[in-house]
Formats: C-alpha cells, structure tokens, sequence
C-alpha cells in the first residue's frame, strides 16, 4: 500500500513538472513572439554583430576565455551552449542586478539579442550571406595602444603544475626610481589569459630613508598556505625597516577576464610616487587548468608631469575594515545565515565605485543608503553571488552621499550541502578568528572609492568616450 501511494506521489509529482515545463515553454513563445527577431535569422546578419559587441573582447583568437568565437565554424560548434548560457544570463558575466542600480562597461545582452540566439539554433544554424559579414575587430593590447613610462614585471616565471586546482597568490613587486614622481594611472597585463583570473593590485609607498632595500624577502607566497594578512605582510617584507606599516594606497589596477583599463576624467585620480615602493599584489586568482602553464606577468607605469588634483580614498566595510561585521563573521554548518555592516558618513563624498567581496559561501550582497531624512539610495545588488566574478563596479556619475547618511552592506552566506560552491562535504562551521585570504575561509567587505565632495560631483561623467 505504501509503495502504491509512493508511485502515485511520483506520478502527480511528475505530471504538475511537465505542466510547468509546458506553461514556461508556452509563456517563453508568447513572449519572444512580441520581440522583434526574424523567423529564420543568419550568422553573418544577426549573430555575428551580438558576439561581436558581447562576447569577442574575451573570445578572440589571443584572448582570456577558452575558445575564440570569431568564425562561423567556431559559434555553431558552440551553439547549443552559446544558447544555454545566454538564456540563463550565464554569459556574459555581469552579476550586478541592472534594475537596481547602472554602471559603466554593463555586459548585459537584451531580451531581444537573447531570443535572436535561441531562435537562430531552433530554425536551424543558417550562416547567411558571406557578403554580409561585419567585419571582426582587430584587438591589439594596452601596452600597443598606449606605450608606458615605466614596465614592473615579475621577477620569475609562476609554474602552475596543471592539477585542476585553483591557485591564489600574494606578490610583491620591489621597484626603486630615479626620484619621487608622480603616478596618473597603473595597467595590469596578464603573461597568460588561459589561467589568469582575477587579481587586485595596491602600492606600497616607503617615506624616505624608512627602507633601505625593499627588494629583500619573498616576492611570491602562495595564500592557501600563508593566509593570515599580517603573516604575509612580514614574509613579503612589506613594512619599514622599524617594524612601521608604510603607506598602501587604495586599489591601483583590478583585473578580470575581459575587464579593460579605467581611465577618471581630467583632475581625478593620480598618486604621488615614492622612490622606493612595490607593487602589492593581495589577490592574484591563477584558475585551474589540466596542463602545464606558465605565468609572467606585468604592470605598465604611465607617469604624470603635475601632482594629482584629486587622490582617489578608500573605505572598506565588514572584514578588515572601519566598520565591523554583524554578528560576528561565525557560519555555522547546516546554516544560512545574514550579516551586515554599517558605516555612518561625517562629511559629504562623492562615490566612485564599489567592489563587493565574499568567497564560495556567500549567495548574495546587497548594499545601500540611507539618507538622514530615510529615503534609501540603491549602491549595488548582487542576487547570485559568484565568486570567479569579482568587479569594480564603477558608477557612470559620481554618487553624493551627504554626511550623516550611513552606508549599509548586507551579505547571505549559504553553509549547507545544498550550496554547490560550499568547499566541504559535509559543511564545516567557519569561524571568523580564522579569517584569511583563503578562499576556504569567509571575509564579508564592501570597498568603496571616493573623492571628498565638490559641488558639481554628481554631473561629472565618469564615463570617457
């Protein structure tokens, strides 16, 4: 009797997801029927200029994504997963939620290019008239486009032994210059895209006569087995020569697989530049890979004639930051649990960007405004958390936020079997004394760039053309 119920449930269980299988197909149809796409479209009319403004600044012949998508032969190999993966807003990878807040360099496909791909592999993968080929754009690197002033690379290659396994590392990059100068921007070039992920990079600036050779110590440590902040800073041999920590200016080159170069308008930005210093390297993200690889990367130094107008500043929420995580960052296995932090604004700044950061546990960040007089300000809202995916989000015109608001970041961390990404099976209570770079630890921040005010700050557009 007992199995007869069983069979029952599972019969009811499986006509009800066969209806909601055909009421998702039926309401897709009906609303790619009220877009604007061809019955029958082509590659080389409608497919070819998506990939082109979409897809090709990481899927070009040199570039960071496995596979170039650059020929017709090579999209409809893929196109069956081209079309899961733009249905499903996979790819291209943009995590912040557009309906809440914009930002510069959105990587967004619309409702209408999203049903052009799927209905190009539904009516059968036509390529169209060669003639009507857009042209593929040539792209040539930063360091082509814009010759440096001065080149840091690293001082050896990195072998990744080719185990599938993740790698994060800390490095440092010494440099000693002629004289102090000044610094208007710091571009970072990956030596290999394959395996390259993510890294942020920061300057590490010595007063003078506070070091007398900052190229002594360890220039790279592998984070997985150095994690706690302070053990790397002294293995790296970062500080002053007393034991003093010496200035680190905010975040001075971000990378991400198909992220470009960010350049502020006139004014804006710029740093001055010690003799002596290093280029710190907190979170440089190697993904894994099957074979052998190498890495040598660098940076690309362009100099200023004039001392910066405007130093960008950094404030940092939650984990290392001015403003504590609440409750304590403590995840219990089998929980889901909410955490915040919260920063109250003394004077009027204006925001330039924010960088959201959590590791494999965290399934959601949300952060926001809240006006003296209570109206809330939306800053970002990530509803799918993913790690690989870290950005920079810079606004398109500087946020205003008026002293006396108070700034809030809330993150959801998922600790449970149910979460894909969760690094242990079963889960394991992740403490905050424990907290490191890495990523089987937890960190909550919310990092934000900003200027002190000036009236007009928000109708400057940050976005440059």
């Amino acid at each position: 009797m007992k199995k007869g119920l069983k069979n029952k449930r599972y019969s009811i269980n499986f006509l009800i997801g066969i209806c909601i299988l055909f009421f998702v197909c039926a309401c897709t149809e009906s609303k790619e029927k009220e877009l604007s796409i061809p019955e029958k479209p082509t590659f080389t009319e409608h497919i070819a200029p998506i990939l082109i403004r979409h897809c090709l600044p990481c899927h070009h012949l040199q570039g960071s994504a496995p596979f170039p998508l650059e020929t017709y032969a090579q999209v409809k190999r893929k196109a069956k997963m081209i079309r899961y993966v733009t249905s499903n807003k996979i790819m291209p990878p943009w995590p912040a939620d557009p309906e809440y807040r914009h930002f510069i360099g959105e990587r967004l496909l619309s409702e209408e290019e999203i049903a052009t791909i799927r209905q190009w592999v539904k009516s059968g993968l036509a390529e169209g008239n060669p003639q009507a080929m857009p042209e593929i754009p040539v792209f040539k690197s930063y360091e082509e486009l814009a010759p440096p002033d001065l080149v840091i690379e690293m001082p050896d290659s990195i072998l990744l032994p080719g185990d599938n396994l993740d790698r994060f590392m800390a490095m440092k990059l010494a440099y000693v210059l002629p004289s102090d100068t000044f610094l208007k921007k710091m571009v970072f070039v990956p030596g290999n895209r394959k395996v390259v992920h993510h890294l942020n990079a920061h300057l590490v600036q010595y007063p003078k006569n506070a070091k007398r050779n900052p190229k002594e110590g360890n220039w790279l440590l592998d984070q997985e087995q150095e994690g706690n902040p302070v053990q790397i800073h002294r293995a790296l041999n970062l500080l002053n020569d007393d034991g003093t920590y010496p200035l680190l200016t905010p975040s001075v080159s971000n990378y991400l697989p198909g992220m470009e170069p960010f350049d502020y308008p006139e004014g804006i930005g710029g740093y001055y530049l010690k003799q002596k210093g290093a280029v710190y390297v907190k979170n440089m993200h190697y993904g894994p890979t099957s074979k052998p690889e190498k890495d040598k990367s660098k940076f690309l130094l362009y100099f200023d004639k004039k001392a910066p107008e405007r130093p960008i500043r950094e404030v940092i929420l939650g984990t290392l930051g001015v403003a504590p995580v609440v409750p304590a960052l403590n995840i219990p296995a089998d929980s889901i649990v909410t955490f915040s932090s919260r920063l109250k604004v003394t004077s009027d700044i204006s925001l330039l960007n924010v960088n959201p950061h959590m590791h494999l546990l965290g399934v959601s960040f949300l952060a926001f405004i809240i006006k003296p007089n209570g109206d809330t300000v939306p800053i970002i809202r990530i509803p799918r958390w993913d790690f690989r995916w870290q950005y920079v989000y810079s606004f398109p015109k500087m946020l205003k936020v008026e002293a006396g608001s108070e700034i809030v970041a809330i993150g959801v961390y998922d600790n449970t079997s149910n979460n894909p990404n969760n690094p242990f099976d079963p889960p394991k209570f992740i403490r905050e004394e424990n907290i490191s770079m890495k990523t089987t630890d937890e960190m909550f921040q919310c990092i934000l760039n900003y200027l002190p005010y000036k009236a007009g700050d928000e109708n400057i557009n940050l976005e440059l053309k």
